[in-house]
């Protein structure tokens, strides 16, 4: 008998093995091939384009200015290759306005690293080589974080599936059933977050039968921080596992704690180092603090507004003074000396308040303004309709990826009552059930969050090829898909269901092997009948 268990899990192994290297070597092919729709870099959207200016400016300039890329003219006529709406503008060091990327600093710095590594290397720069050079970057991040995600993953179901072929389903779905491949091929944050929760989803489910030392909490604490670091709502998950630990394993605190604090010194380090904030760029979107209060008629007097700036110390009776219109109905963009910036808002009930600048997004030519916006990035004014789209819908997280379908079943607990019968570990299925909470209850904040966001953020998470925002929860849902799919495998029907499931989520992902910034084949399609309005 025991002969048998062993051979059954060799061969289970195997077959983990043939779908990660089949897996791996799908995403490499394709990053060995990525190119943009012009042919003339490895950049596919102004998503990760934005990503790559940062990068590149910090090595081959050593600032996170990326004003020299953004207008940088390619081979092809009026052909911007770096060109990107994903920036802010903002004073700098040298008390100049700049442009800057909109995405947190930490992940493009350490990529940075990874380049300065291979421009001393093979003695390229990435602006000289960007398809070639990008190409080589992007499989030394992307696809050993593609790695971590799929052995961390299949590694922490399998310590809680005892069915062998709920075992293999999972591992295939976890290969070949998320929208993880797709988004291997483009510098993204949605990668390196889900591999960093599944790092921590194996070491707690690996504390729950093996005693573990400190190094394996600091590397869950580490890989918690980055969690949060890379996915801003992700901060619950990570606090939820913090408050795990402390229920369960009470020895894990201080690893843990200590490395979360590690990523937020040096979250919070790049972000001072890149913008002098310790706010996100992309968070520097409304008014700042108030300067002096005074008369409404200061909004056509412009000799009145540079006499106010004046009383205040914000300019001289030198200083330049322009007044410019902005994208918040009843303010002015007050622009001084041409570099510092304040806000003029007119109050409803009739006087002036002039104000630091703090809308990083407001700036000639910025896209995310209205009547520029285009798509969804316009915004859904329903959110009934964001939230049924976004489960069910054209962006679904259901209808994309119809294997989430026993998520809901699995954090119920359906088929996790039995994962310990062999021992009668009444403490692991408590333990199990606690994590399954966890996961449920960060799943409802993080939609609700998304749900209240103002209309302007109600876009699906721009064009991308499903609600990327909630992508990072694949190891997590992948979790709470083991006991369901442990229920099934013991059915024939069962077995037939599941297999469907992942077959109509297996047609998804190979729609966006082309590349994770394009709209979902359902989006398209609905289009195509006419549904939704160009």
């Amino acid at each position: 008998m025991m002969s048998d268990v062993n051979e059954s899990s060799k061969w289970v192994r195997s077959v983990y093995a043939m779908l990660i290297m089949a897996t791996l070597a799908i995403a490499t092919g394709r990053i060995a091939v990525v190119v943009s729709r012009e042919g003339d870099t490895a950049f596919l959207s102004a998503n990760d384009r934005s990503r790559w200016c940062t990068i590149a400016s910090l090595v081959e300039y050593g600032t996170y200015e990326i004003d020299d890329y953004i207008f940088r003219r390619g081979s092809k006529m009026n052909r911007r290759p770096w060109a990107t709406i994903d920036l802010v503008r903002h004073v700098g060091e040298d008390g100049e306005l700049h442009y800057y990327s909109s995405k947190p600093p930490l992940l493009p710095t350490i990529y940075a690293g990874v380049y300065y590594c291979v421009a001393n290397t093979m003695g390229m720069w990435l602006s000289d080589q960007p398809l070639y050079l990008g190409r080589i970057i992007l499989w030394l991040v992307n696809v050993p974080t593609l790695a971590i995600f799929l052995l961390a993953t299949i590694a922490a179901i399998d310590r809680v599936t005892p069915h062998w072929w709920a075992k293999c389903f999972l591992a295939a779905a976890t290969c070949l059933g998320t929208m993880m491949v797709p988004f291997t091929i483009s510098l993204n944050n949605h990668l390196p977050a889900a591999a960093s929760v599944a790092v921590v989803l194996f070491v707690f489910v690996r504390s729950l039968d093996q005693k573990l030392g400190f190094l394996w909490w600091l590397l869950a604490g580490l890989a918690g921080g980055f969690l949060a670091a890379n996915e801003l709502p992700a901060l619950s998950m990570t606090v939820f596992f913090g408050a795990l630990f402390v229920l369960v394993r009470r020895e894990a605190v201080i690893g843990y704690t200590i490395g979360v604090v590690v990523i937020a010194i040096a979250f919070f380090a790049t972000n001072w180092l890149a913008h002098h904030s310790l706010r996100p760029p992309y968070t520097h979107r409304g008014n700042g603090g108030l300067i002096a209060t005074a008369d409404g008629s200061l909004q056509q007097d412009l000799a009145g507004t540079k006499q106010l700036l004046i009383e205040h110390g914000m300019a001289t009776a030198a200083s330049s003074v322009k007044r410019y219109g902005s994208r918040q109905d009843g303010r002015k963009r007050i622009l001084v000396d041409e570099h510092r910036q304040y806000g003029l808002i007119l109050n409803s009930g009739g006087d002036s308040e002039l104000r630091y600048w703090d809308d990083w997004y407001d700036y000639p030519g910025s896209y995310w303004v209205d009547g520029r916006r285009q798509g969804v990035d316009r915004g859904e004014s329903s959110r009934l309709v964001y939230l049924v789209n976004m489960t069910i819908g054209h962006y679904g997280l259901f209808s994309l990826t119809p294997i989430w379908l026993l998520m809901p079943l699995g954090l119920a607990g359906l088929g996790f009552a039995n994962l310990h019968a062999s021992s009668s570990d009444v403490v692991a299925r408590r333990d199990h059930r606690l994590l399954l909470a966890a996961i449920a209850t960060a799943s409802l904040v993080c939609m609700a969050f998304y749900v209240m966001r103002p209309e302007i953020d109600r876009n699906y998470g721009g064009v991308s090829v499903c609600f990327r925002w909630m992508l990072w929860f694949a190891p997590l849902w992948l979790f709470a898909c083991s006991g369901p799919s442990n229920w099934l495998g013991q059915r024939v029907w069962g077995r037939r269901f599941a297999v469907v499931l992942l077959a109509l989520s297996v047609f998804s992902v190979s729609t966006a092997l082309n590349g994770p910034w394009q709209s979902p084949w359902l989006y398209r399609f609905w289009r195509f009948l006419g549904w939704i309005a160009a």
